[in-house]
């Protein structure tokens, strides 16, 4: 696996571009990496170690069941639950360009339609607008790097780049997007708005509010699905809402799963909404959030922690490492 994984970056190191506008830096999974984000962790119900990181609700209980092929029966375990670090993503205004795989690009975004941007909304120096490109990334760094070896609950796949948006109409145009997400009219009024800023309370204090499914928290709303920032403050509140609206448009797609909770103690379940509690981002690039506080609950304000991660030339694209919540049942 890490033999792929190597002969992987040689071949992208190979068709690399200079072109230098694209910036970026591969993750190195020992400096860059916020390891204690794995925490909190339970073993049949007993929090084993806490870390003193937020927690969703786990199932109660020392032993739980799940049907066991190839007759289905019901078989005991232990239910375990902790925090994965599964995905990795790239926001950026290059088209094309892999921040987290050491700045790549793969084709002159100069040339290239769908380039982002940040741009004042008036001359009067009102609020600004903002678009930007999402690079989702299969990164199930824990089993490739064998850190726990035959355990269940690990994803079992190899790295890859499965999503990006530059090829994705509905992500490049809000007017088509709107096929994926009508409901996106429900919630363009100051009344749906307004509750948002309850969501942004709730994040900053601890999570955020899953019936409260159309925000994102302190960073603004998940609609529409695409890279459109309507309202941008800064570079790293523009990221972080334009990956929770990639998290939110895959889970409408069926490409993102539930993976917490009761239902997830067995397996992977649909989950066409996106529940905001079973994720944390991290984030990797420009510079790494690491140590204490380094992972974040969806919406929570980036206020006290963005100070310096955001400057002129390599530090206005961003990486993320997206932690997933998971509970199984350990046969």
């Amino acid at each position: 696996m890490l033999l792929r994984v190597f002969l992987f970056l040689i071949f992208l190191s190979i068709i690399q571009n200079s072109f230098a506008n694209c910036q970026g830096r591969f993750v190195n999974p020992l400096t860059d990496i916020c390891w204690s984000c794995l925490f909190p962790m339970t073993i049949g119900g007993v929090n084993v170690s806490g870390g003193g990181y937020e927690d969703t609700p786990n199932p109660r209980g020392f032993v739980c069941f799940c049907p066991k092929p190839p007759l289905n029966q019901p078989t005991p375990g232990v239910p375990v639950s902790f925090w994965e670090p599964a995905r990795l993503v790239d926001v950026t205004r290059t088209p094309y360009c892999l921040v987290n795989m050491g700045g790549l690009q793969l084709a002159d975004g100069n040339r290239m339609q769908g380039r982002g941007s940040v741009v004042d909304k008036s001359h009067s120096g009102g609020l600004k607008r903002s678009f930007y490109q999402v690079h989702w990334y299969v990164y199930p760094v824990i089993y490739w790097l064998e850190l726990l070896v035959d355990f269940i609950c690990l994803e079992r796949a190899s790295f890859d780049v499965a999503y990006l948006t530059e090829l994705d109409p509905l992500w490049n145009d809000d007017e088509i997007g709107f096929i994926l997400n009508p409901e996106a009219i429900l919630f363009g009024n100051p009344l749906a708005q307004g509750a948002c800023a309850a969501d942004c309370g709730l994040a900053s204090l601890g999570f955020a509010n899953d019936a409260l499914f159309w925000c994102g928290g302190c960073q603004g709303s998940l609609y529409p699905f695409s890279g459109s920032i309507a309202a941008h403050v800064g570079g790293v509140q523009a990221s972080l809402l334009a990956t929770q609206r990639m998290m939110a448009k895959l889970h409408r797609e069926l490409l993102l799963h539930g993976y917490m909770g009761s239902e997830g103690l067995c397996r992977k379940y649909p989950m066409p909404i996106i529940k905001k509690t079973q994720y944390k981002t991290q984030m990797v690039y420009p510079i790494p959030s690491t140590g204490r506080g380094g992972c974040h609950p969806l919406g929570r304000s980036e206020t006290l922690w963005a100070s310096g991660r955001e400057f002129p030339y390599q530090g206005e694209d961003f990486g993320y490492l997206i932690w997933r919540k998971r509970n199984c049942c350990v046969m």
